[in-house]
């Protein structure tokens, strides 16, 4: 059963989804009603579109999947404040704004636990599953001295990491078997090159206008991973 589940669990569904991502900031914002997503700030320098690298270095992606993998235990665990301390600068400060600032954000945190518990929604697993693609983003400048003088050249600030999630929840129903969702998604991870202290863009609401709203170099062609229900076997 993918993503035509009945039409009151695929509500429940939703309804924890919408909680739990609007609360911890990691549900896309952007949506048709919504418009276009607000202008971000682009580093000041030109730059030519990069179909990532040919060999991603292998090191980085791990690096990324095991970030991912360790946000997914403390979320799991009911850690939500990990969750936002984690969440991309950027994309947290834009969607603060459109929730009406941190301390809306925050209320509306304190309320999840007790909402799901009301819904009869409990999150049982939340992993990296899949695999994942790097790109490199964010352009700067590096000077170099060659003969004695100094060169400027383009480079790439950032790692951009597409990790592929599978997120189960666990649905009480009265007089009937629980029902076990799996929720198929993805984690954008971005770090700075020069240290790897990855943050976190939620995959489930976002589409490549949003993404490339923030990472304007990013491939022609890039397709995101997929998003999905589906009921668990």
């Amino acid at each position: 059963m993918t993503n035509d589940l009945p039409g009151a669990i695929d509500g429940l569904v939703k309804t924890h989804l919408f909680l739990l991502s609007a609360a911890l900031c990691l549900h896309g914002t952007s949506t048709a009603q919504d418009g276009a997503p607000p202008a971000v700030e682009a580093p000041p320098v030109e730059a030519p579109a990069v179909e990532g690298i040919a060999e991603f270095p292998a090191q980085i992606l791990a690096s990324a999947v095991t970030a991912v993998g360790a946000l997914g235990k403390e979320v799991v665990l009911g850690n939500y404040q990990v969750a936002i301390q984690r969440m991309n600068p950027m994309w947290k400060e834009r969607t603060a704004k459109r929730m009406g600032g941190m301390e809306q954000l925050e209320m509306q945190l304190d309320g999840v636990a007790k909402q799901m518990v009301q819904q009869g929604i409990s999150m049982m697993d939340f992993r990296p599953d899949g695999n994942p693609r790097g790109f490199e983003v964010w352009p700067g400048k590096k000077v170099d001295v060659i003969n004695g003088q100094e060169v400027e050249s383009l480079i790439y600030t950032k790692w951009m990491v597409l990790v592929p999630t599978v997120t189960r929840f666990r649905i009480n129903r009265e007089n009937e078997k629980a029902l076990i969702i799996d929720s198929i998604g993805y984690q954008v991870a971005i770090s700075d090159k020069d240290k790897l202290d990855w943050t976190f863009i939620d995959g489930s609401g976002l589409n490549l206008n949003d993404l490339r709203s923030l990472f304007a170099n990013l491939p022609q062609d890039l397709q995101l991973p997929i998003v999905e229900k589906r009921e668990a076997p």
